[in-house]
Parts: C-alpha cells; structure tokens; sequence
C-alpha cells in the first residue's frame, strides 16, 4: 500500500513538473519604451563649447530623426542638416550664447525618443579669432605670403603653428614665423613658382592657445599663383621696371619720396587695390601735410601707409625726374583715374595682390621692416625659419 501511494505521489509529481513546457521565456521589453537611442554633443549643461559645426551634433541608433531644433537664447532657430543618422548646424554658432538642442526620434514601430540638452559656447573673453590671407580661391602674385593675424595675443605658439597645414602642387615647403603674439606668417624660401596651386586648412578650434583662451576656428582655403611680375623702382632714375616671366613688358616713369620722406628700401608686396581712395597726412602721423580725397589706383605696399599709386595732382614734368612724394610711389595719372592709357591706369590694370615691388637706391629710406606689410621677403632664410616655433 505504501508503495502504491509513493507510485502516485511520483507519477503527481511528475506531472506537475512537466506542466510548465521547459525554461520561462525572458520577459519583453515594455511596449511603450522606443529602441532610438539619441546622443548628443555637446552634454548637457556644458560651456565654453566650440562654435563650428562639427562641435554640436545630435545623433541615432535604432530609430530616425523626426526633428531636431536647435534655438539660441532668445533668438531664431538655426539652421541644420541630417546626414545618415547624425544632425548639425549649417553654420557656426555666436560666442558667448546660451542654446538649446531639442531632437527627436522614432523606432520602426513607431515609438517616440525626445533629449534636450542645454549649454553655452565659448565668450569672446575667452576665445581668439584669426584673420588670414589671402581670399579662398584668389589667383595672387608670386610674392604672396600666407599671414595670419590673431584678435589675442598667442603664447601657445608651438600648438597654433602646428595646427597650420600648407601643401602645395609644386611641393615647395612653407614655413612659419613669428611677428610678435599675434602674427603667424607662411613663406617658401623663394617666390611661388607660378602656375602653383597652394591649399592651406587651419584647426584652432579647441585649442588652447593662451591661458584660458581658446581657438575657435576650423577652416581651409586654397589659393593659385599666376604670373610672376617683379616691378623694380630706381629711385635715383625715378624709373620703374616692370618685369613678367623675366621679361621686361614697360618702364614707367615715377615720382618717389622726397629726401624729408623717403621710400623704404626692399622688396614689398601689393596687399590692397584701391580703384579710389582717400588719403589723409593725419592717419600716418604726417599733421596736416595732404588730404586728398579722391587718390585713384592705390595699390597698398606697407601697413604704415606706403602705396603706389596714381598722381593727377602733380606736372607731368615730374615723373621720372624728381622725388617729391611723401614715401609712395606715384605714377601720373588723371583726376578719377578715367584714362585707362594713363600710366598709373596701366600699371593698375596689370597688377595683382601678391606682386612684388622692390625699390632700390632710396637715400635716407632705410630698409623697410620684415613685419611691415607682407614684406618678410627682405629676411634671409634662416633668420626666417629662426622666427618658426616648431622647426
């Protein structure tokens, strides 16, 4: 009888222990919860963010994006663009401003996933901007230097310098140097080689490049070297030699700087052109020598105030014959500089940013200083390369 009883008591349990059909299934995630998963950059509540458009993004996995909004304090939404699964800003953002990044997302099934993530960029307090040159894309002469100037002076300079590529089709190699904090200038170690074409492409962004202070900037540009035209001033003759591809194509008489005003010496660059300008003697620390408010053809050579430029105001008696300029190089021309068989006209019309001027036989002018204007051609080589923080 006993062992009847433990016969069903086995047969119960195995019964009960066959009822349950194997293992429990693991349980399925809540229906309600969506499988996009969005990620953004910055975190939320940062500051001193960049202001690129690579320093914000908003991305998804598992999902698409159904909107995202990017919104500055008080301001417009910015524009942005979604390539793949990742979202950014089509522009750079201000300094110095508070944002809010709102995306949303959704599952295959449908399911909705929303982030916002709040933060600040960088102030202008603590953030440097540089200005290059030249222009992205421009055809220069094969004098030009590569310049960049900082809005703050640079104590990192090894980190800024480093963060400058140039390559070239030629292969000639750049190198850096140092006017100062906040000039970083680029040359080869003789002219550009025409028909060359340079890219340059820059990525501050991030960097500390003093204390507290940071880069803010990501760029590229390229540029093309054209002709080589060397224009060479005697100033003892008063006469101008202007050579292309080493030969010479016209002599044009001038009127250099009188012995109270000298012309630099050296080899200077055409920076600046000016169909018209106005020139005052106030704004190079001249009183009230001249104001004249209609110069035409200007071509600048110096930051401090050195052009070649056209004359109306002068007898024509006066080129090539006597310096009576107050240090630039005039060249006779008309009043509106309407004649285009007038010689400055000519010399205007054949010239290009990046030329190169070199006066010569100047008394009392001196050498024109390396850091004045683009004129870094007049440092030997190795006083140049001397000048770079990282060779």
């Amino acid at each position: 009888m006993a062992s009847a009883l433990l016969a069903v008591a086995a047969l119960g349990l195995t019964a009960a222990c066959s009822s349950g059909g194997g293992d429990h299934a693991a349980p399925s995630p809540s229906p309600t919860v969506s499988k996009a998963r969005i990620t953004t950059t910055p975190k939320d509540g940062a500051g001193h963010v960049g202001i690129t458009v690579k320093d914000v993004t908003a991305s998804v996995t598992g999902g698409s994006f159904t909107s995202v909004t990017l919104t500055a304090q008080g301001g417009p939404s910015i524009p942005g663009a979604t390539a793949g699964t990742t979202w950014h800003p089509s522009a750079n953002l201000a300094r110095g401003t508070a944002y809010t990044l709102t995306a949303e997302a959704k599952d295959p099934d449908g399911r909705t996933a929303t982030t916002t993530t709040h933060f600040t960029t960088v102030s202008e307090k603590n953030s440097v901007i540089a200005f290059y040159t030249p222009e992205d894309t421009s055809t220069v002469g094969v004098g030009m230097e590569v310049s960049f100037r900082f809005d703050k002076p640079v104590s990192n300079r090894r980190a800024a310098e480093s963060a400058v590529t140039i390559s070239s089709s030629g292969g000639l190699r750049s190198v850096g140097h140092w006017f100062g904090d906040r000039r970083l200038d680029f040359r080869p170690e003789n002219y550009w080689t025409p028909g060359t074409r340079v890219s340059v492409a820059f990525d501050f962004d991030g960097l500390e490049l003093a204390k507290g202070i940071y880069g803010v900037q990501d760029k590229s540009f390229s540029f093309t070297v054209g002709r080589a035209q060397i224009s060479t001033v005697d100033a003892a003759a008063q006469q101008m030699t202007v050579q292309r591809d080493g030969a010479t194509i016209r002599t044009v008489p001038v009127s250099t700087g009188s012995p109270q005003y000298a012309t630099y010496n050296g080899t200077m660059i055409i920076s600046e052109q000016d169909r018209r300008t106005k020139m005052n003697s106030t704004t190079v620390g001249l009183g009230d020598e001249y104001d004249i408010p209609d110069v035409p053809h200007a071509q600048r050579l110096t930051n401090s105030g050195t052009f070649i430029h056209g004359n109306y105001w002068a007898s024509p008696a006066t080129f090539g014959a006597r310096a009576s300029s107050h240090g630039c190089i005039g060249i006779q021309d008309t009043q509106g500089g309407g004649d285009p068989d007038a010689p400055a006209a000519w010399f205007y019309a054949n010239s290009m940013l990046g030329d190169v001027v070199i006066v010569r036989n100047s008394t009392g002018g001196g050498t024109v200083a390396p850091d004045n204007g683009l004129s870094g051609w007049n440092l030997p080589w190795a006083e140049w390369t001397a000048g770079s923080a990282i060779t």
